[in-house]
Parts: C-alpha cells; sequence; structure tokens
C-alpha cells in the first residue's frame, strides 16, 4: 500500500509561522497564563476558527511551542557545532548533550506545564525516542562495555526525564550560591564520569 505524504499549503504554513511567532512574543509580553485561543487569535489578527483548527486547545499552541523548539534543539544535536554537535569525543558529547536537554528543558518549563494540563498525556513519542537513541548512538562510540546498551541509555534518559523536571523546584535556598539547573548539570556531567571511569 502507498501512503502519500500531503504537503502543508502556502498559506496555512504562513498562518502557522505567524501564530508561532506571535504566541512566542505573547510568552515574552504577558507570560503563560494570558496567553488564550481568543487572545492569540486577536494578538495574531487570524480569525478565532484558524487559531481552533490549527491547536485545538489551549493546550494545543505550548505544544506547538515545544514541537518546534524540539526540532532547532534537535538540529543542534545533528548538525550544530561540536561538542553537543558532530566533532567531539563521544564522552564530551554526552555531557554536552546532557547539559545542552535540561537547560532546553529549564527554559521551556512553563510552556510545558502548560501543555501537559493534566488532560493531555505526557508524551514519550519521539522526542524520548531520540533521545535515547542518541545516548546509546554516543555510549556505543565510546566503547562502554555494558551488558545492554539499550537498557543502560533507557536508564541515562530518565536522568532527563521531562515529568520529574517539569515539577521539580528551580529554586533552593539551600545551595544559594548555583541554581537548581545548575546543580542538575553538574550531577550529569558527574554521572558520565562515573561510567567512564
Amino acid at each position: 500500500m502507498e501512503v502519500r505524504v500531503v504537503a502543508e499549503r502556502a498559506d496555512a504554513a504562513r498562518n502557522r509561522a505567524v501564530l508561532i511567532e506571535t504566541a512566542r512574543a505573547m510568552l515574552a509580553d504577558v507570560g503563560v497564563d494570558k496567553i488564550t485561543m481568543d487572545a492569540l487569535a486577536e494578538r495574531s489578527g487570524l480569525g478565532k476558527g484558524t487559531v481552533f483548527r490549527r491547536f485545538g486547545t489551549r493546550s494545543g499552541i505550548f505544544m506547538a511551542l515545544l514541537g518546534d523548539g524540539e526540532r532547532a534543539f534537535q538540529k543542534r544535536v545533528l548538525s550544530g557545532p561540536p561538542p553537543l554537535g558532530p566533532g567531539a569525543e563521544p564522552l564530551d558529547r554526552l555531557i554536552a548533550f546532557g547539559r545542552a536537554r535540561l537547560r532546553f528543558l529549564a527554559e521551556n518549563r512553563e510552556i510545558a506545564r502548560a501543555a501537559f494540563d493534566g488532560r493531555t498525556p505526557v508524551p514519550f513519542g519521539p522526542p524520548t525516542t531520540m533521545t535515547q537513541q542518541h545516548i546509546r548512538t554516543l555510549l556505543e562510540q565510546a566503547g562502554i562495555d555494558a551488558a545492554d546498551l539499550d537498557i543502560l541509555a533507557m536508564q541515562f534518559n530518565a536522568a532527563l526525564d521531562v515529568p520529574l523536571l517539569l515539577y521539580m523546584p528551580l529554586d533552593d535556598s539551600e545551595h544559594s550560591a548555583e541554581t537548581f539547573e545548575d546543580r542538575l548539570a553538574r550531577g550529569w556531567e558527574d554521572l558520565v564520569a562515573r561510567l567512564s571511569r
């Protein structure tokens, strides 16, 4: 059976770009809580029907923002400069990947929380699969001797678990000299270093 890929119409693609750009501007101006379907339609100058067809629900706006950010992140991993992109030693790339992933999750924390509003299932689809596969590839390239690289990659991926990070406190008064994000990044680096000993 042949599968036909239907290209997005030019006007639909243009509307999508306008809506994403407008939603990002609104995030900066008014924050997550003030973004509604109606407000997005009004500020973008597009009809409410267009917004509803594009996103379906309010959480759909934030899912689209996350998807847009995820594509940009994956592009940096696959073809950006080292050590995150190709060209560095595998363990250096693994450290850079974890640090960059944690930063991405921290920067998009409020967007993700709005996307997963209790009614939307937390995704364990392509981004998780890409992350886990990338970790596995780097472990293999580094020559890590493990009984099961797939399981080891899954366990490393769990350290970058989205639902866990979404609800952990980012401000930690006990360790005020460094942010929680810094502590997570240091922990990731320590995890990789212990594996390579």
